[in-house]
């Protein structure tokens, strides 16, 4: 029987999890950050490596400047430029007291379509009453030409 204290890590590593992906969408690289601990790696598909919150928010936002469309690049009549992430199948592998591992797939839209997907690798550890990222690798598996992500990394050269 699966105790009381796994249980709530568990459903505190979906929050973290879900909190991540709606910072972002919205834009509010600090929340998103904040699901991190303060020394939180994320590294984007061996690509970039940002570690500590600050170093996080600055690349998030250099990429969101990055790979967004050209001003004027769009039709006037065209729905405002977003990216959504969509997180699904999270497995949380493994759960000790100390620490938790997990995958999940996830999927990316913007006005266009989908742009990229691809797969997270997370280490999750308690902090304070929450459970935070340590570590988030984000794998993309593919990416539609033109799009959001092809256009933030070719832009990295």
């Amino acid at each position: 029987m699966t105790e009381l204290w796994e249980l709530n890590a568990r459903e505190q590593i979906r929050q973290t999890v879900w909190s991540y992906a709606v910072a972002g969408d919205s834009g509010r690289m600090d929340e998103l950050a904040a699901q991190f601990t303060a020394d939180g790696v994320l590294e984007v598909d061996g690509k970039e490596r940002a570690e500590g919150r600050a170093a996080i928010i600055a690349m998030l936002t250099r990429h969101a400047a990055a790979g967004a469309p050209p001003a004027g690049a769009l039709p006037a009549d065209s729905p405002p430029f977003f990216i959504r992430h969509f997180v699904t199948n999270i497995a949380i592998q493994s759960v000790t007291a100390a620490e938790a591992h997990g995958v999940a797939y996830f999927a990316v839209f913007t006005p266009a379509g989908p742009d990229h997907w691809g797969r997270y690798r997370d280490v999750f550890v308690p902090d304070g009453d929450r459970w935070l990222l340590r570590q988030r690798t984000a794998r993309v598996d593919s990416s539609v030409e033109g799009g959001w992500y092809r256009r933030t990394f070719a832009a990295r050269g």
